[in-house]
Formats: structure tokens, sequence, C-alpha cells
């Protein structure tokens, strides 16, 4: 018996106050959907199924390279009913994992321990203990047995005060989702087809239910608004930074550096603050980053110090390399072992050789220099004619 997700994300996002969709408002530089979907991926299951409505093109587009059943829900009509619309494409034997887009700090370990306990039940949700359950739908047990989810509005005084909440993750037989589905009905506060139903529905029929509490609130956080994005966001820039420490990273103040995307470290690298990563970045033996620098999709190798303000794109930095303060390296430049970059100088496209030195005050555009070539203070290579861009060469 295979597994298939569902990943919901058909919502608005009203409380964003955004013509963005939810779901595509970014964490650590990726869309919240990029994190649900790469999550998911970790389980290897058979097929993705991400349910969307607002904005469905764009988010389409977005991820347009993710291999995706895209399953279009035309009117908002609840959980319940999003879930529907991709059940249609799933068979009923096999088993269904159900995420939400806005859930960006799920962990796979998590899931796996959902699923596993799917072998002894017909239906398993994830929950969590909150010390303030507010806006939650709450978990009612009998016996410590789960009976039926109750969400926030529909919810009287004793309920209110249960403070395990559901997190809307769940897994169950498709089979057994389609049959529960088909009992539901939207006579709710919300008037919506709830999802959360089902678990009530289970119950009556009884089939077996079971929960499992998840360590971690943080996990399970939805993002509703501009405040629960910033935290998140936090609390993922905090993991990346403890990583990196673990990995031998010196970080200067670990609440200070911004990570989008992936960085490798080698040995006795050290970070100082406000420093940002963005996309696919290198960080050689020994290399030392100054104050409120910014790497782009580049390799900086071993020795390299960066003084502060520096600005580095697509490019790649050699050895033993010094850089800045204030330096600004552009996309396709390639610095040789021992090249020196002072304060005010720009670079891009050019190809500069082993020991040169270009120290203030220069622009050095589509341009090769040799080795241990001295650029004085206030060099321009000026290569455009007006039509076509040349090579400016310096032997």
């Amino acid at each position: 018996m295979g597994l298939e997700v569902i990943i919901l994300a058909a919502g608005k996002g009203t409380r964003m106050h955004s013509e963005l969709p939810k779901v595509l408002h970014k964490v650590a530089g990726q869309p919240m959907l990029s994190h649900v979907i790469n999550c998911a991926k970790k389980l290897s299951p058979d097929a993705i199924h991400v349910v969307i409505g607002h904005g469905a093109e764009l988010v389409k587009s977005e991820l347009s390279e993710e291999k995706i059943n895209w399953c279009l829900q035309k009117e908002q009509l609840g959980t319940g009913h999003a879930v529907q619309q991709a059940l249609l494409n799933i068979d009923d034997q096999q088993n269904v994992l159900i995420l939400y887009g806005d859930v960006p700090l799920l962990t796979a370990d998590t899931l796996k321990a959902l699923i596993d306990e799917l072998a002894n039940n017909q239906l398993v949700l994830l929950t969590a203990k909150l010390n303030d359950p507010t806006g939650y739908g709450r978990i009612v047990r009998k016996n410590k047995k789960v009976q039926c989810i109750v969400e926030q509005k529909d919810a009287d005084k004793k309920t209110l005060k249960v403070n395990e909440i559901n997190s809307g993750i769940l897994t169950s037989n498709a089979s057994k989702l389609k049959h529960w589905l088909s009992k539901t009905n939207n006579k709710n506060a919300q008037k919506e087809f709830y999802l959360t139903d089902c678990i009530e529905l289970a119950v009556n029929d009884k089939d077996k239910v079971e929960a499992i509490v998840c360590e971690s609130e943080e996990e399970i956080l939805g993002v509703n608004n501009k405040q629960h994005l910033a935290y998140v966001e936090r609390v993922f820039q905090s993991q990346i930074a403890n990583q990196l420490m673990l990995n031998g990273v010196t970080l200067i103040d670990p609440t200070r550096i911004d990570v989008r995307g992936n960085l490798k470290t080698g040995k006795d690298v050290e970070i100082d603050i406000n420093s940002v990563f963005i996309g696919n970045n290198i960080l050689g033996d020994g290399v030392s980053v100054g104050p409120n620098s910014v790497i782009i999709n580049s390799q900086i190798n071993a020795g390299t110090k960066l003084h502060a303000n520096c600005h580095i794109e697509n490019a790649n930095i050699g050895d033993n390399c010094e850089l800045g303060p204030f330096a600004r390296i552009r996309p396709e430049t390639i610095l040789a072992e021992n090249v020196k970059v002072g304060n005010f100088v720009e670079i891009k496209k050019s190809d500069v050789k082993t020991g040169s030195k270009i120290n203030h005050l220069s622009y050095i555009w589509d341009s090769d220099l040799g080795k241990n070539v001295n650029i004085g203070a206030g060099t321009i290579t000026c290569n455009y004619d007006g039509a076509n861009k040349h090579r400016t060469i310096i032997g």
C-alpha cells in the first residue's frame, strides 16, 4: 500500500493584506509551500497533490519545476471539500497524508511517526498542547480516547478550556476518507465542510482513531499574518544558525544571520553580524565574513577575508583573497588566489589573476587582468563604444 500526499494551498490569506497568495510568502528565501513540498518529498510518496484556488496560476508558475498534481478548488467550501478535489485522483487502496501549505516548519521525522502509527489505526492525527490554544480546534477526548474535534467558533465554554489542539495534519486510507467526507455537512458557524468532522465520523464507525502529540509546538505553526511570518522566519533562522555552529562555524551573534538557501562551510569559518546568504553558497576553510555582507550564489575559497559591507553575486573568489570594506563583486567574476579588492571597488564579468590588486575607487568591467597587476585609484575600464562591448586586457 503506497502513500500519497495532499497539500491544501487554496486559501487567499486575507489577514496577510497582500495580493500574493499566502503560500507564496517566503520563509528563508523560499515560498512556504516549497518548504512543505520539500518535507513531503523526504517521505518518498507515490505522488504529491496540491489543492490550489486563490492565485492558482501564480502558484503553479512559481513552482513550475516541481512534479506536482495540481487540483483546483474553484469554490472555497472548506477543508473537507478541498481534500475531496484531490481524492478524485487517488486510488482507494492508497494511504493519504494531509498537509497545509502555510505550515513551513514541519519535519519529516514527525510525519514518519504519524505514518507509522497508521499501521494499527484507521486514522491518525497530529495534535499539540498549547498554553494559549485560542483560534485552534480543540481535541475532545473520553477516557483518553479521541472523540471529535470542535472548532473554536463552535466550542462551548468547557471545550474552550481544552489546551490540546488540532494541527489539521492527519493520515488515513483514501477509501476511508472518501467515505467519511461523503457524510459531512456544512451545518456550522462557518458554513463550510470541515475535514475535522471525519474524526467523529470515524469514531461513530468504531474505527480506531489515534492522536500523536507533537513535541514542538513550533513545528505545527500556521502562518496567518505578517507577524506569524516574521516569527516563523526567526525560528527557521535560529535552526540554521544552530546547525552551522554544530558544524564548527563561529557566529558572532547567532540571532543576526540570514540564510536564504543553502550554505556549505569548511572548518574555522567566522561570520560576523547581519550577513545575508542567498541561494547556494560555499565558504571554504578559514573564511572570514565581515559584518553587513551579502553573498549570493558564490564560492569563497579557503583563507579569504571579507571586510565589512561586501556584496558578492555569482562569483568565484580564490584562496587567501582580501575584499572590502564596501567591495562589490558582480556576476561572472573570477578572482584567483591572493587578490586584493579594496573599498568602493566594483568588478563585473572579469577574470583577475594571482596577486593582482585593485585597492580603491575603481570600476573593472569585462576585463582580463594578468598576475600581479596593480590598478591605481579611480581607474575605470571603458569598453563600450556605444554599440558593442569589448574586453579590456591588461597583462
